[in-house]
């Protein structure tokens, strides 16, 4: 009797140029992405003198829309059904969207009133949150259907990681470059010409991305989609995923506090550049993520993410008790450490995609990205307001308040600084890595769903 399938399938084997074209999207979210988290703490509250607490409803406010956009956007496109595919339109349709909104968030009316500034703000990061949110959503989601094998998710997520690094890093050095300077009355033209141009790069980027990758197509024609209520049941009673998440949540609070706190840090506590301290970050990150293939192959996926959260966390907690001098020191160590979130997060979500696979029947990457991004991306909130609340407790003084000239900060306020620069982040990240020790995805365990996926998927490609 003939097998309309092989006797033992094979995960699909990708080439390098595939791999180079998929990171390119990353660099484009990346240069985006990377001049927001590291740029909107300081443009509205140092630069344009938004309080606090105005800067804390704008939070709130964007944590619930957060709350709601992700798993709506996973769901619509685990649900999508056209010859284009269930993903790739919405990328590539969405990506002007994203630059426009972009680009507007730094528009802001210089001389408008408190109310004003807070209600352009809050309707111009929506928006483009919104935008964010379906390419980053889809792109994600995008790496487990490629691919079985974790060796070349991995890669992928390696180009992925190494493109989006160096769009972080010019999200960085660009702000740096352009952003108005000590002074009496500083100019913020240049940055918005340099906002304009970094925003319509991106999305040519991730239109490139579009053209080169395919969706497999069994899993939208032969697929049927969940409804709404056995999504959601099956997405909240894997172990797996919410083990995964409550990891995530500690590496995204860390993300979003560093990126934030650069500026700060460079400023204010170190008195240099801040293209220093971004280079003693991003240049170990650069080595460390082809690194962690070795390490991977010693310590499994899992392994090598909790050896590597610990690295990162203690050399960020660090940072609030060493010597100025040392600060750089402590940031590469860290940057090395990072090297593990930024290329394994995704490989591991995949691998609960895989085992929600064989317990649902159906490819739901979205669901689990979206639902993600709803449990985890209030850190970014909690992180913008609790910047904004600790500097204003610990008698930080803004420029706009000195007119332009960066004051000498009280002790207070330094070591505020220090704490949302190092130890909070790095105590978030080692709880990270302890919460994973409960992670059952690894082992013969691991094996054995990976090989149960790809006699599925031989299956379902048969019924094509």
């Amino acid at each position: 009797m003939s097998q309309p399938f092989p006797e033992t399938p094979q995960p699909v084997r990708l080439s390098l140029g595939y791999k180079v074209i998929w990171g390119l999207a990353a660099l484009g979210t990346s240069l985006v992405s990377g001049t927001y988290g590291a740029l909107l703490p300081i443009f509205y509250q140092d630069y344009l003198g938004l309080s606090a607490r105005w800067i804390g409803i704008v939070s709130v406010v964007y944590a619930v829309w957060n709350a709601l956009n992700d798993p709506l956007f996973g769901y619509i496109t685990d649900s999508t059904r056209s010859r284009r595919g269930r993903r790739i339109p919405y990328m590539r349709y969405t990506a002007p969207f994203l630059a426009l909104t972009f680009i507007l968030v730094w528009m802001a009316p210089r001389q408008a009133s408190p109310v004003a500034l807070f209600g352009w703000m809050l309707v111009t990061m929506l928006l483009y949150d919104t935008c964010y949110t379906i390419i980053g959503l889809v792109y994600s989601a995008l790496l487990p259907e490629v691919s079985e094998s974790d060796v070349e998710r991995h890669h992928l997520q390696i180009s992925a990681s190494l493109f989006g690094l160096l769009g972080f890093l010019i999200g960085f050095i660009v702000p740096e470059m352009f952003r108005p300077k000590a002074g009496s009355s500083p100019s913020f033209l240049p940055l918005q010409v340099a906002m304009v141009v970094l925003g319509v790069a991106s999305a040519l980027l991730i239109l490139a991305t579009t053209l080169k990758v395919r969706e497999r197509p069994e899993f939208y024609r032969v697929d049927q989609p969940l409804p709404l209520g056995a999504a959601v049941r099956y997405t909240f009673t894997s172990k797996s995923f919410l083990i995964l998440v409550s990891q995530n949540f500690m590496s995204i609070l860390m993300q979003s506090l560093v990126t934030g706190m650069l500026f700060y840090l460079a400023d204010y506590v170190l008195n240099m550049s801040a293209l220093p301290l971004l280079a003693a970050v991003f240049l170990p990150l650069f080595i460390g993520v082809p690194v962690t293939a070795f390490i991977r192959r010693r310590l499994g996926v899992v392994g090598t993410q909790q050896l590597l959260l610990l690295v990162a966390g203690t050399a960020l907690a660090l940072i609030t008790v060493v010597p100025n001098a040392l600060i750089p020191l402590c940031l590469a160590v860290a940057g090395f450490g990072l090297a593990g979130p930024q290329t394994l997060t995704n490989v591991l979500f995949a691998q609960v995609a895989d085992e929600d696979e064989l317990r649902s029947g159906v490819r739901r990457e979205g669901a689990f990205f979206g639902v993600n991004a709803l449990l985890t991306k209030p850190a970014q909130s909690i992180a913008l307001a609790l910047i904004a609340f600790v500097l204003d407790a610990t008698g930080f003084i803004p420029r706009e308040a000195t007119g332009g000239m960066m004051a000498p900060q009280p002790p207070s306020a330094i070591f505020g600084i220090k704490a949302l620069a190092g130890l909070i982040p790095g105590l978030a990240l080692i709880l990270g890595a302890f919460l994973l020790q409960w992670f059952p995805l690894r082992g013969g365990y691991l094996a054995e769903v990976q090989e149960r996926v790809l006699r599925l998927h031989a299956e379902k490609h048969a019924r094509l």
